[in-house]
Parts: structure tokens; sequence; C-alpha cells
């Protein structure tokens, strides 16, 4: 490609926001987060030294896998569509040089490579003085992102934006009329809603449990439940986008995972960063109108996912039974938002059935891992080998759960508080059977979400709830 003096005209690329929908200083950093918890500790000494000198340390030990990052097609088609007429491509970004490398070695596309060095930030004035002094003002076009590129749009031959706001748009156009706009910006509201996973607040509904089992419906109570409810919402969706920052990795070289809005690059990081204590603290805030004491669980739950995501998913049985902590947690903030005394039956029940989802989560994915040909679950701490064991968890603990609740029929109050207590023995059998039928449609490979997401979906087990959840009624009321 040649412009109008017949100068070569290069073609130069910018990576973060560019060619790829993420950003490699956060990508280095989640990386390496993900692998040692000292980091942070890393990155602020690496800061004293300048912002080079931090990708430089960040991307030593935590750099991403190339293979996964979230390329952007309309980039890319740009410099295949550039080399076929006969120019050459420089890859030119603030990242490190190191990323950057790797970056254009595994797609082959670049006759050049041009990073920070540890020493100088290749970004705004410091890049466009660099492109001037390499290419020579006018002698490339170049493809960017953000306001810091202004300065080499300036003195570049061509311009081109990638997802650019309209402002931006609007002084690249004045800096250079006749500018092309590629990929126009996102609205990136549903992939921010997406990535809260609002689908897994249905396990919030745990904290009515108290409620419905004391047959205490009161106007309060229902208050105090549905705030509990939505305080419960808030921080898990702040510690769910914590742990998809932690597991982009993982995330991506999953075949469902990687569509996830932090994974695929639809949400970028900064902003899922940002949500992190934005939720956590909207749903503290709630809590402290619940009292000390569902603040309390709350904190502790929170903390416990926390070490969750960071260490202990990777530690076989451990991950299991911290799971079916965390979801018996929220029936114990529920007793404690509505001052609903717990029976240990409804917390031998709890601790039991929400063992066996926890390990039916388990199980599938690592049926999901023996299909793909791999040796073991992505990011966990078991082999494909484990398998059986697992099964044995789920199958033994969701039928335990369920002798809980035989038992528990038998007990005085019960009797007492239903006028037909026989019907919750329906119940029974009606759990029993779905219990069994989630335990083999994660042996088949046919469930691929969180079990108790996927029984929202599954018409079998919609019956089922709406089944035992007649019964329960019936029990009551005939």
């Amino acid at each position: 490609m040649r412009g109008e003096d017949g100068r070569e005209i290069v073609l130069v690329v910018d990576l973060d926001g560019t060619l790829i929908r993420s950003d490699m200083l956060l990508e280095s950093f989640w990386s390496g987060f993900a692998r040692d918890w000292r980091t942070p500790l890393r990155a602020v000494a690496g800061l004293t030294q300048g912002r080079a000198a931090l990708k430089a340390r960040l991307a030593a030990c935590g750099a991403p896998d190339p293979a996964t990052l979230p390329y952007n097609p309309a980039v890319l088609a740009q410099i295949r569509d550039w080399r076929a007429a006969g120019g050459r491509v420089a890859l030119v970004t603030a990242a490190d040089q190191r990323l950057a490398q790797s970056v254009a070695d595994h797609l082959g596309l670049f006759d050049a490579v041009h990073g920070s060095d540890g020493t100088t930030n290749l970004k705004g004035p410091a890049k466009a003085a660099f492109l001037r002094d390499t290419f020579g003002a006018g002698g490339f076009a170049y493809i960017g992102d953000h306001s810091a590129d202004l300065p080499v749009w300036e003195i570049a031959h061509t311009a081109l934006t990638v997802g650019a706001s309209p402002a931006l748009r609007a002084q690249v156009d004045a800096l250079r009329p006749g500018a092309t706009h590629l990929a126009p910006p996102a609205n990136g509201m549903p992939a921010a809603l997406r990535a809260m996973r609002p689908h897994q607040w249905l396990k919030n509904l745990l904290v009515f449990l108290p409620m419905i089992a004391g047959h205490v419906f009161t106007l309060q109570t229902i208050a105090q439940g549905v705030l509990a409810f939505i305080a419960f919402g808030l921080v898990a969706s702040s510690v769910y986008l914590l742990n998809d920052l932690l597991d982009l990795s993982a995330d991506r070289a999953h075949p469902r995972k990687r569509a996830r809005p932090l994974a695929s690059g639809a949400l970028p990081l900064i902003r899922g960063m940002a949500m992190v204590p934005v939720l956590l603290v909207c749903g503290m805030a709630l809590a402290l109108f619940l009292g000390p004491m569902f603040l309390l669980v709350l904190t502790g739950y929170y903390a416990l996912t926390v070490a969750y995501s960071l260490w202990l998913k990777r530690k076989i049985l451990v991950d299991i039974c911290v799971l079916a902590t965390l979801y018996t947690l929220r029936v114990i903030a529920g007793g404690v938002a509505t001052d609903i005394p717990l029976s240990v039956w409804l917390l031998a029940f709890a601790a039991f059935f929400f063992l066996s989802l926890a390990a039916v989560k388990r199980q599938a994915e690592l049926v999901d891992a023996a299909e793909r040909g791999v040796t073991n679950a992505s990011g966990r701490g078991y082999q494909v080998s484990d398998l059986p064991f697992v099964s044995q968890i789920a199958v033994s603990s969701g039928f335990v759960a369920v002798l809980v609740m035989m038992l528990y029929l038998n007990a005085p109050e019960v009797l007492a508080r239903y006028s037909s207590p026989w019907l919750l023995w329906g119940a029974c059998l009606v759990l029993l059977y779905w219990v069994a039928r989630m335990v083999l449609l994660a042996h088949r490979g046919q469930m691929d979400d969180d079990p108790v997401v996927y029984a929202t979906r599954d018409p079998v087990s919609r019956v089922a709830i709406a089944l035992m959840a007649a019964l329960v009624i019936g029990a009551t009321l005939l």
C-alpha cells in the first residue's frame, strides 16, 4: 500500500481494546492472581517503578494464553485484507513486549512487533513519537480505540477506529476527515447484567425456606425475606464477577463458559472490576437493615466464597463441602433475617441435599471433560477417573437427605403442624425420583449447567417441583 507521494503505507495496529477486546495489563494481572495470591503485592511494588515496569512484572508472572484471547474479528479482517493487497502490518502497543510478541507469534499476521520494554510505556505521545521516528509522519495507517491514540491519529496517513464512542469519532474525524470507523460501540448494559448471573439468584430463594418450614407468613417476615434475597443476590453477583475474573483462562478453554461476558470480551475487564466492590457495598448496605447477625452471616458467606474462588475450589472434596455450606448459609441467613428458629431437621436436610447438588455439579463437569477428551476438570483438582466416586457422593447424599425428610415427618411437632401429614410422604417420593434423575442426567452428559439453574429449564424438574409444592400445600390445608 502506497500513499500519494509513493511512500509505502504500513498498517499499524494497537493491541488493547483494538486487536483484542480486552486489556493485556489486566489480563496478566488476573492470570497471575489466579495462580498466586501475592500478585497484587507484586503489582503494587512494580507500580512504584512506573507503569512500564508494572507491565513487565505482571507479564513475567501472569502471561495469558494468546490462543484464547477475545480477538476482534473486524480488526483481523482488516489486517488480512491489507496483507492480501501486499501491504505490511506492524503491531505497536503499550502492552509489554513479551505479551505483544506472543500474540504476534500466535496470529502470524505481523511483520514487526513493538511494545513497552519495562522502561518506556509506549502509549499516547510516546507512541506517536516512536511511529514518527520509525515510519515518518504520514507513513502509516493506524487502528486504535482510545482517546490516548489522538496524537497518533494526528500524524497518521489514515485513521481507523474500533468501538469508539461518538465523541471520540468526532475528534478523530476532525483530525483526519474520512476516517474509517470499525465495530461501533456496543451497549454494555446487557453484558453487565449477564455477568451478574441473575439466573443464579434462584439459589437465594432458599432464604424463604425457614419461613415456609415454620409456616410464618406475616407481612414483616415476607418483607425481611425479600430484603435478604436482594442483599444475597447483590453480594453473590459481586463474587460471581470476581470468580469470572480469576477464571478467565479456564472459562475461555471451556466450550460454553467462553461465551461469558468477561471471557468473551463483551464486558471490558475494567468495568467488571468496578462492579465487584459496587455490588458488594450495595448488598452489605441492605444487610444492615436486617441486623448485625444477618450482616455477620452474609460477611461469612462472602469470605468463604472468596476463599473458594481463590483457593478452595481446587481442593478435592473440600470444594464440594464448601459449595454445600454456601447453600446452607442461605437457609441460615433466612432464619436470622426473619428471627425464625431453625430446626435440626431442616439443617440436616439442607446439609445432605446441598452436598448432593454440589457433587452433581462436579459430576457434570467431569463428564464434560471426559467427552472433550481431557483428563481433568479445568481449574479443579479432580481427574476424570474420580467420576465414579463423585457420582456416589451425589447419589448417597441425596438419598440421605430424603431419609432425613422421612424421619422428620414422624416428629410430633410435624404431625401437629400439618392437617394431612401423610401427603408429605408423596413429596418425599417425588424428591427421591428427582435426585436420582438429576444424577442420571449428569452421568449421561445432559446437564450443561448448575443443577439448580438446569432444574428451572427442565420440564420434568418443573413438574416435580410443582407436584412437591402442591403436596406440601395440600398437607397444610386439607
